[in-house]
This record gives structure tokens, sequence and C-alpha cells, in this order.
């Protein structure tokens, strides 16, 4: 354990999920899993959900950290992470600023632009002033298959792959049901990796397959037909290139503790940022647990690994 603590010594201790998010649903699976591998090693940990009580009554409760496994909106997006400061009570992953900008898919890639990194060529769709007119310039600019992604939500939802200009205005004004920013994200046509980063290292890479347009909500969830594969299959200096390009653009958003990079790689072997995530999915069949088991560790040591980064300086 960090710092020398035993599980006991973490005190009483709140795993947050629930939520008042479009991620609810997955936000209590995640939390539920942890909450019982927590509890399974001899933490003191109790279950906490937002939605059904006030964050100011975890110190009537004498909670004394806590573990975010809140997903999106109100859990993922840094305000939480504002309100727990202001309580005085640590808490696992990112801070403020990590969380908000990690959450939000369109300045992450303007950072990771700004620094270098490589992320796919973009345009943002703004409510206040969108044209549908501009459809047709926007497909002539980055080409005529492109994504559409709401900039503050997770799990892909809001998401759509569009191949014309009508479909396009379409997702767009579907998207704004979300968001009132939109990412605009040229395609990339080939294989999507995922990297889980903890305390700093990067673990074993993670591919994903899946036979639907794109890897959605229902192909991460619920489709039996997605297959993962970890090892992903890179030679061991891709691997290594990609670890690092994943420590980079976490480290570039603010990122701390635990979270993961996704990415998708060309037919040329280049590999695009596509988005961080700072509470990944933590259910038994998630992607994080599956590259800590490749990484030597099982569900329960992940889960205290994650609680222990309750104890850095955010």
């Amino acid at each position: 354990m960090s710092k020398g603590l035993t599980p006991s010594e973490f005190g009483k201790v709140a795993v947050m999920y629930g939520g008042a998010s479009a991620e609810r649903e997955v936000s209590l699976k995640s939390g539920t899993a942890v909450l019982n591998a927590l509890r399974s090693v001899g933490v003191n940990a109790v279950g906490f959900d937002p939605a059904e009580k006030s964050v100011a009554s975890l110190l009537a409760e004498s909670i004394e950290n806590v573990v975010i496994m809140l997903h999106g909106r109100g859990g993922e997006d840094g305000s939480l992470q504002g309100a727990l400061q202001l309580l005085g009570l640590p808490y696992s992953g990112s801070g403020v600023l990590g969380s908000a900008l990690c959450m939000d898919k369109i300045r992450s890639k303007q950072i990771w632009q700004s620094l270098g990194l490589p992320t796919a060529n973009y345009e943002i769709a703004v409510k206040s002033r969108f044209d549908a007119g501009s459809c047709e310039a926007i497909m002539a600019t980055l080409g005529n298959t492109l994504m559409v992604k709401p900039s503050l939500e997770g799990s892909s939802i809001g998401m759509t792959k569009v191949t014309s200009a009508a479909q396009l205005e379409s997702a767009i004004q579907d998207a704004f049901k979300y968001d009132n920013n939109v990412l605009l994200e040229q395609f990339i046509q080939g294989p999507e990796y995922t990297v889980s980063i903890l305390n700093g290292k990067a673990m074993p890479s993670i591919r994903m397959s899946t036979p639907r347009d794109f890897y959605d909500y229902t192909a991460k969830y619920s489709a039996d037909s997605t297959e993962y594969y970890c090892p992903s299959g890179l030679c061991e200096e891709t691997e290594s290139r990609l670890a690092e390009l994943a420590q980079r653009a976490f480290s570039a958003l603010s990122g701390s503790g635990w979270g993961r990079i996704d990415f998708m790689q060309d037919e040329q072997g280049q590999f695009y940022l596509l988005e961080a995530n700072t509470v990944p999915g933590m259910t038994e069949k998630s992607l994080v647990p599956m590259a800590a088991k490749e990484a030597g560790l099982n569900f329960s040591e992940l889960s205290l690994a994650i609680l222990a980064t309750c104890l850095e300086d955010k």
C-alpha cells in the first residue's frame, strides 16, 4: 500500500456512485464492484449516491476519504472535486483542473494540438451560431466520414458517425441536445486502442474490435460481438511508444492518479489521441481492470491502488 498504509488505516471511505448524469447506470455498476472489492480486503467502505443525499453529509457521516466512481457530468468534470476540496476531504484521481480538462473533448484536443501531440483534424460547432449551410464545407475540409461528439459527454453518448452533409446536420442537432459545443472530428479508419494509467505508469494496451459502425455505447456495454485483445498485439517498440504518448497526453491535461487514454491507429500505423478519461469504468469486465490483470494486479489490488490516490496532492 502507498505510504505503508493498511486498508483499515484509510478510515471510513465513501465510494461515490450513481449520480444524475447520463452514465448513472454504468456508475452504479462500477461503484458497486469497487465497494465490494474494498470491503473484501478490510476497508471500512460505504456506498454514497449524491443523487440521493447532499455531498455535505459526508462530514456528518465521518467520511475520511472518498473514492469517486461517478462517470460523466457532476462527477468527472471537476465540480465534485472542487466541492470535496472545500469540505477538506481527500479524494481519488485527478484534481479540479485535470478533471475539467479531460472531460472536455474540445479543450483536450486544443491542448494536445498546441503541444504537437497527434490528434485528428477537427472543427467545432457552436449551438448559438451554427449554420446548417456550412455542413458541405465542413465535409470538404475534414473528409467524407466524420465523428460528431458532444464535448462533455462520455461513454459515446450522443456520438454519431456520418458520411454526408445531410447526416452531419442531423447529427449536430442531436448532439446539441447534450452540449452547446460539439466536436466534429475526422474519422480515422483503423483499430482502436486504449492505455490505462496508474500512478504515472502506463499499463498494457488493449485493442478493441467491433462489427458495429464504431465503438459506441452498445459495443461498450451490451454487445456480445465486441472483442478485446490484451496484450493488444503491438510489438515491444510500438507498445512502449504508445505508453509514452499516453503518459504525455494525460500529464498535458493535468490528469493524475489513475485514468485512461483512448487512441485510433490509421492504416499507416500512426496513432491519434481521441480522449482522456479520469474515472473510467470499473466493472469486472471494464478496460482498466483488464489491463491491470495483464500487469499483475487483481481487481481488489487495483481498487486499493485507486483508493491510495486519495493521498496524492491535487
